[in-house]
């Protein structure tokens, strides 16, 4: 890991805890750009493929190809599909087959292992000296 990480991102990335729902800031975010594991700063998710799930976490569609390790997860009695970072080994979140078309897939994530990068926008100002008149 590269990043300096705060004890609950610790907890959620190396301990593969959870954050509480509704807790994350990024689940109101709506700027396009790009998410990225706030561990290693790998580029995760496109803003595009972000969706209101109602779950509580920051929920996608889709993540780019071949950023993700999974492994099944029985922790709670039932069996789920856990992903990781697979640059840094960081505990996300969790896939579900209940998301939007065009995968079907909900990419249900703890806020707190992401950032978020706003898309750079370049906007060019031309001034026009226009006279003043006395």
């Amino acid at each position: 890991m590269v990043k300096q990480l705060t004890p609950e991102q610790k907890n959620i990335l190396l301990r593969e805890g959870t954050e509480p729902p509704g807790s994350s800031l990024l689940n109101n975010e709506k700027r396009e750009g790009v998410y990225i594991c706030a561990a290693c700063g790998t580029k995760l998710f496109e803003s595009k493929t972000k969706y209101e799930s109602g779950s509580g976490w920051p929920s996608f569609f889709e993540s780019l190809p071949g950023v993700f390790e999974t492994k099944t997860d029985t922790l709670i009695g039932t069996s789920r599909t856990e992903y990781h970072c697979k640059e840094c080994g960081g505990h996300h979140g969790h896939i579900f087959d209940d998301g939007p078309q065009p995968t079907g897939k909900r990419y249900c994530n703890n806020g707190l292992c992401l950032d978020f990068l706003p898309q750079k926008k370049i906007t060019l100002t031309i001034k026009k000296k226009i006279p003043i008149s006395k």
